[in-house]
């Protein structure tokens, strides 16, 4: 242990299993940044950010996150390859073996917990084997008072050993890394990956199956923040739609940009105490919020930097999925504590490469179900091996990976929740126009926010046909005027100026839309099947 960092508070870890004392005890911010650069496990940043690489893994691995199959799991979850049944033997047994691995190792040790209302609280308590996942895990989950650590009570506890490779034979994991969540023994079990966004994603996926089942709350993986008068609008996408950019508003205060619940008594609360955000192609001019947040307490991950520590946001050597993690109080314009009410307004945002989507439109109640349900954006050439053109990718919820239920239990409640507040839902498209990935261009930044701008203020008018276009294809009312934006940007077809390579293009996106619906349709109603494209290709 060195000697100069200060261990102001020690615990014990034997209920765990874990026997020695060298263990840190919820080290500051400050503290972990200097531990982990001494370490030569990182690097700092010319903005006094902590810069880490995460190894192996530059993001999360779906195929290796598993749920324990056991009496609370076997009836409710919705087993498949989203959630990958475990062995409780199986559990038992690769934990032993990660604790026997972590006996060897000095620890890090942080009680933080999630969930901005107390009446839906979760004490959390973090094991980590590096202090830069320690750092991440202070700055994304809430920070307890002095006052309240004195009684801390963990009711569930991440085991993070990025270190540690699973025996894929002996342990019956898919290969050496494993996210495992036991709902049993209220343990997240995370091996052989870097990766800070698991331990965070586990809480989550952890709150996701309590949360409907136990407290009638729906979860949901959407940014959210509230204006002037009150009004709350979610934010619901995929990984680099741009919920964190387009939710961080400096006239808005920002609630939280990824995880939240929504409870019965219509109040919208952040399960968070920071952001994860994407940093790729990041500039002070576009994003001057997140811009702002990158400095001492905050970490980057797989960037590169000059030999000044000058970051280069647009070098995707290491991966495209480069981030920030840092408190939400790094953002100036925040709600305190991280809780709204009188939801008015819900984004559906998709990054269509397709280049077909209308920028802005919105969705009738049954189209908004079929939309959430289907969770669609798309991968573009170079994101994954062997993408050479525009691929659709779907998400049920904006969020199948972190989802134990099925998601027809989520677009039920959710369904709910829209027709007892009255809210508006828009689809907006953040993707390419003019045509698609390769050919057209991605929609400009400030358009996107000028839309939005308008539907929360009003400006968008009235729900009718003089004020909307009906999409031949797509069914869904495009608006025909928006402040702050061009009306031929509104249009995706006339941007294209070929009518031919449109159609052919929009109905080539149907067509993936109701095929992957049709794992769905027993589930839905004629009412929800009906909110999809109608239109087929000839």
């Amino acid at each position: 242990m060195d000697a100069h960092i200060p261990v102001t508070k020690s615990i014990s870890l034997n209920q765990y299993g874990i026997q020695h004392t060298n263990i840190h005890y919820q080290l500051s911010s400050k503290e972990l940044h200097q531990l982990t650069i001494e370490k030569d496990m990182g690097k700092e940043a010319s903005s006094g950010a902590l810069a880490v690489n995460t190894g192996e893994f530059t993001g999360r691995s779906p195929m290796d996150r598993f749920i324990v199959k056991d009496n609370i799991t076997t009836d409710k979850v919705w087993w498949g390859k989203i959630n990958i049944p475990f062995e409780n033997d199986r559990f038992d047994q690769l934990y032993d073996k990660v604790i026997a691995y972590l006996n060897e190792k000095e620890l890090f040790v942080r009680d933080c917990y999630a969930c901005a209302d107390e009446d839906y609280k979760l004490n959390i308590r973090v094991i980590n084997e590096y202090p830069w996942s320690n750092m991440f895990a202070y700055n994304m989950f809430l920070r307890p008072t002095e006052e309240e650590l004195k009684n801390f009570d963990p009711e569930w506890t991440v085991i993070n050993a990025p270190g540690f490779m699973a025996d894929a034979e002996v342990d019956g994991t898919r290969q050496h890394n494993f996210a495992i969540l036991n709902f049993s023994r209220k343990i997240a079990l995370i091996g052989g990956t870097g990766y800070t966004g698991e331990i965070k994603k586990g809480i989550f996926s952890a709150l996701n199956f309590i949360l409907p089942v136990n407290k009638n709350t729906l979860p949901m993986h959407c940014s959210a923040n509230v204006g002037e008068a009150g009004d709350t609008a979610l934010f619901f996408g995929l990984s680099g739609t741009g919920k964190t950019t387009l939710s961080t508003d400096p006239d808005r205060k920002l609630i939280g940009d990824d995880e939240h619940g929504w409870t019965a008594g219509n109040t919208v609360f952040n399960f968070e105490g920071g952001c994860y955000a994407k940093v790729i192609d990041l500039s002070q001019e576009n994003e001057p919020e997140i811009y702002g947040a990158i400095k001492q307490g905050a970490i980057l991950e797989n960037v590169i930097m000059d030999k000044n520590g000058v970051v280069d946001f647009s070098d995707t050597s290491i991966t495209q999925n480069t981030r920030v993690s840092y408190p939400i109080y790094h953002i100036d314009n925040i709600q305190q504590p991280s809780i709204g009410k009188n939801v008015k307004n819900i984004f559906f945002l998709t990054a269509d490469a397709f280049g077909v989507l209308p920028p802005i439109s919105k969705l009738t109640p049954a189209q908004a179900a079929y939309h959430f349900i289907s969770g669609y954006t798309a991968k573009v050439a170079g994101t994954e091996a062997g993408v050479v053109e525009p691929q659709p990718s779907f998400s049920a919820c904006f969020g199948a990976p972190f989802m134990p239920l099925h998601p027809a239990k989520y677009a039920e409640m959710l369904s709910k929740k829209m027709q007892e507040s009255g809210v508006d839902v828009w689809l907006i498209n953040t993707g390419w126009t003019g045509g698609p990935y390769g050919v057209g261009t991605r929609m400009k930044l400030k358009y996107t926010r000028a839309m939005i701008s308008a539907a929360l203020s009003g400006a968008l008018g009235l729900y009718s046909y003089d004020n909307y276009h009906i999409h031949s294809v797509f069914g869904v009312a495009q608006p025909r005027e928006c402040p702050g934006v061009p009306t031929t940007v509104l249009s995706p077809r006339t941007t294209w100026n070929n009518d031919e390579a449109y159609y052919k293009t929009a109905f080539k996106l149907t067509n993936a839309f109701r095929e992957n619906f049709k794992k769905f349709e027993s589930y839905a109603s004629e009412e929800i099947r009906r909110g999809g494209p109608q239109r087929y290709a000839f």
